[in-house]
């Protein structure tokens, strides 16, 4: 199949050719003929499964041949990043149409915005700095056509679904509205239930394991945890790492010291600004930083390609979390590695773990790890490890370490 099918308009398709788009994802099939037909439609789809073209590319379609100057279609998002990622893609694609987008969100000056937003097309904004505009009055949406919600879980996650039911009140009823999610909780089956009308369900890539991927499961103490990161560093040959915390304060001291230890490592957390978050994940994709140290929320809807290893310093709270984190490295036909620390109270997550892979993740000790520091209980858990660590798998694509500051 390719995006001819689609028959686009002939500014999006120079948007799609443009992008170096040659053949349509599996999320891109399922849903662009509905989103196209002006059908509601569910989507339950991955970062990095191509949904934001799924949903963008049918919007600048619809919306080339109609009035400018009046906003038509809305893109909600849970964070700052996935709204300038929505937006960036908007950009490239719609880049002949002549349609006009603006990210809003919080942490930076709502005057440029203001300025701004009345005369864009598109508008992907975050709920708190949405809302915010509407109670100033200086956003529209009495034109409103099209109302996407994106990384529904994640705002729920992050308690925006109060926002969320205040910003449905403010559209107009007779929409097209298109929700996307990873996973499918009660509550978010409930708001969907809630927004919109008859929906056309399309699913890709739900809590299944990356193929691409090798999984390992380090056990240790928790306070082993730096002192076993900073060994596998020093055996491990790559230069993109996306390291996991479970809180903001924990990936900001794991990043400084990683930075103290000599590595180029930056971490991505709430309380960081606007200038030096896009800072860290920019300095991440061009390659100034190696390593990027993320709490989950934090590091959502970043898609950055040729990442090759993913490190949980802690396990995730739920099996479909792992299968999302891990899923950041293995892309594009590349091979990559999932390094998983575990303590004795993870033995829960960790079973779901395994069941999830279908089946026993293996379990690795590094071999020149003194395990006893400290504490004697510092031991590995009993019958976790069985074998020790060999390093990584050679692919072929990997450069050496970089050179220590």
């Amino acid at each position: 199949m390719s995006f001819q099918t689609f028959k686009f308009h002939p500014a999006v398709s120079a948007g799609v050719t443009a992008a170096g788009f040659s053949a349509p994802t599996p999320i891109q099939t399922q849903a662009i003929p509905p989103v196209m037909a002006g059908k509601d439609v569910m989507g339950m789809a991955q970062t990095g499964t191509g949904k934001t073209a799924a949903f963008v590319l049918p919007i600048l379609n619809r919306l080339i041949g109609g009035k400018r100057g009046a906003t038509r279609s809305l893109i909600v998002a849970p964070t700052r990043e996935l709204a300038e990622q929505i937006h960036e893609a908007i950009r490239v694609l719609g880049k002949k149409t002549g349609l006009k987008s603006i990210a809003i969100y919080g942490g930076v000056a709502i005057g440029p915005q203001i300025k701004s937003v009345g005369r864009a097309d598109i508008i992907v904004a975050c709920p708190g700095r949405l809302l915010d505009h509407i109670a100033r009055k200086t956003v529209n949406l009495a034109a409103l056509e099209v109302l996407v919600l994106d990384e529904a879980d994640h705002m729920f996650d992050m308690g925006f679904l109060p926002d969320i039911r205040r910003i449905l009140k403010q559209v107009p009823e007779k929409r097209q509205t298109l929700l996307f999610s990873a996973t499918m909780p009660s509550e978010i089956r409930h708001l969907a239930s809630e927004s919109l009308t008859d929906p056309v369900t399309v699913q890709v890539g739900i809590t299944a394991p990356v193929e691409t991927v090798s999984h390992a499961l380090f056990p240790v103490a928790q306070h082993q945890k730096t002192p076993l990161l900073l060994k596998l560093l020093q055996q491990t040959r790559t230069d993109s790492i996306l390291v996991f915390t479970r809180t903001k304060h924990r990936a900001k001291r794991l990043g400084e010291q990683l930075t103290r230890a000599g590595y180029k490592a930056a971490s991505l957390q709430g309380n960081l600004s606007q200038n030096r978050r896009q800072d860290a994940i920019t300095g991440f994709r061009n390659g100034t930083y190696q390593i990027l140290v993320a709490t989950d929320i934090a590091a959502r809807g970043i898609d950055i390609a040729n990442v090759s290893h993913v490190i949980n310093y802690d396990i995730p709270n739920t099996a479909d979390a792992y299968i999302h984190r891990i899923g950041r490295t293995g892309r594009a036909m590349h091979t990559g590695d999932a390094f998983t620390m575990i303590t004795e109270e993870d033995t829960q997550m960790v079973r779901a773990i395994d069941r999830v892979m279908g089946s026993k993740v293996e379990r690795q000790t590094l071999p020149d790890f003194n395990y006893e520091a400290a504490e004697a209980k510092t031991n590995p858990p009993a019958g976790l490890a069985n074998r020790k660590y060999a390093g990584p798998k050679s692919t072929g694509r990997r450069p050496a370490p970089a050179k220590r500051r």
